[in-house]
């Protein structure tokens, strides 16, 4: 079930944040999560607070979710109207007109976390070979310093959105992701219980209420 899968990956990203996100359910709605992006320490993006959506399918994780920034964010991997193109959000299989294989591309056993390391990762290191945004693929790699101006504007813009009890890092050490060394998947009763309090506590689709109605 793809909502409780998702749920099961939220309540665990909640207890175990990964530094430099945020992330929250947009009016409880387990298919739809709000994220804030906190620009890493030393980077041209250190001090800004980037508002995007992740919106899952109703076959997660059989098919990827969409990854979409809120506010206008020149990257050579991100389209004009906000949305990332990373090969991990990409449909599973190989693709023969892109090129690529499908162990670059979506498969079942990624998780939010593998995405969001990878935006953390592509946000410096963006892949320029085919830019979703061609002006911003040809200025990084042709006036780099314009480029970074754009980004210093954009980062300036971002502050607005950082919320009041979010203190930014100020330092790469803090920004560095560590893997817990227990998860709560290791405990057998750990999911079935929050299994049955996704039930309460979320309407994923409305279906239960209508057979509750028909019974």
């Amino acid at each position: 079930m793809a909502a409780a899968t998702l749920l099961r990956q939220f309540k665990e990203l909640s207890k175990h944040p990964i530094p430099g996100f945020r992330i929250s359910l947009k009016d409880e709605n387990v298919f739809t999560w709000e994220v804030g992006i906190i620009g890493p320490p030393k980077t041209i993006y250190e001090g800004g607070y980037f508002l995007s959506t992740i919106k899952f399918p109703q076959d997660y994780p059989f098919n990827p979710p969409s990854f979409t920034f809120n506010s206008p964010f020149f990257h050579p991997n991100v389209y004009p109207d906000g949305t990332l193109c990373i090969s991990i959000l990409h449909p599973p299989g190989d693709d023969p007109m892109s090129g690529e294989k499908a162990e670059e591309r979506w498969n079942p056993t990624q998780t939010v976390e593998s995405i969001l390391l990878s935006i953390v990762s592509l946000l410096n290191d963006p892949n320029c070979s085919s830019p979703a945004n061609v002006d911003a693929g040809v200025m990084y790699r042709q006036n780099r310093e314009k480029y970074n101006e754009i980004i210093a504007e954009q980062v300036k813009a971002s502050k607005k959105d950082i919320p009041a009890d979010l203190v930014l890092p100020t330092s790469e050490e803090h920004y560095q992701y560590k893997k817990p060394e227990e998860s709560p998947a290791d405990d057998e009763n750990f999911w079935y219980d929050d299994d049955a309090e996704a039930e309460e506590d979320f309407d994923f689709d409305g279906e239960d209420d209508e057979q509750e109605e028909e019974d």
